[in-house]
């Protein structure tokens, strides 16, 4: 190749690399909006879901809390208090149909019909398991209440922390005192627990006659 077209090939090429570098202090801003406008919804799906989440735990917590008052008048009351909408609402229905202690056997139904029905997401389900094997205690085989909750202590499950506890006592139960010990501690430093049930797990391994570990 000669000198002159060796020189119109750089020449070119300069021209190519001009025109690039234009086009990127041009249009290159173009790109940065898309990749905040990705980065940013990201973030906004996230909070949402993490907002969401806490809403649904806050709710389940309030159901626990409200089915352990004292008279079916109270139980009933302190449910009717709850802001439900939605699904929540027609959850909050099907508790407030029945009372555990007039009449166990409706309470029972209506929480297998939560735990069945499909269409409502898996986290009210959960609760309807989680609340069902409590009412039913040593009634249901311990077996039996073990293979229920151990779906609900997986990682991302929205009660996991609470089927956890649940588990332990059931260590307890069947004498396994280490055990229960091992995961209490475990409870005792788990973020995702609420404060009282934190303080619960350490006050069980005092009484098994553990130390609780500092967080």
């Amino acid at each position: 190749m000669s000198n002159p077209d060796s020189f119109i090939d750089e020449v070119t090429e300069e021209v190519r690399r001009d025109r690039l570098f234009a086009a990127m202090r041009k249009y290159g801003w173009i790109g940065l909006v898309l990749v905040a406008a990705v980065v940013g919804g990201t973030a906004w799906q996230e909070w949402q879901k993490s907002e969401r989440a806490a809403q649904s735990r806050a709710f389940g917590d309030a159901i626990l809390k409200a089915t352990e008052s004292g008279t079916a008048d109270e139980r009933r009351a302190a449910l009717a208090a709850i802001p439900a909408a939605g699904e929540q609402k027609a959850v909050l229905d099907l508790l407030l149909a029945s009372d555990p202690e007039e009449n166990p056997a409706a309470t029972l139904e209506a929480l297998r019909a939560i735990e069945a029905d499909l269409t409502l997401p898996q986290l009210w389900r959960d609760l309807a398991v989680l609340r069902r094997v409590g009412l039913q205690g040593k009634e249901l085989p311990l077996s039996e209440r073990r293979a229920a909750l151990e779906p609900l202590a997986v990682p991302g499950r929205v009660f996991r922390p609470m089927a956890a506890e649940q588990l332990a006592y059931l260590l307890v139960e069947e004498g396994k005192s280490s055990d229960a010990i091992t995961a209490l501690q475990a409870l005792t430093q788990d973020q995702d627990a609420p404060g009282g049930l934190r303080n619960r797990a350490a006050q069980m391994i005092v009484a098994l006659g553990g130390v609780p570990e500092q967080g």
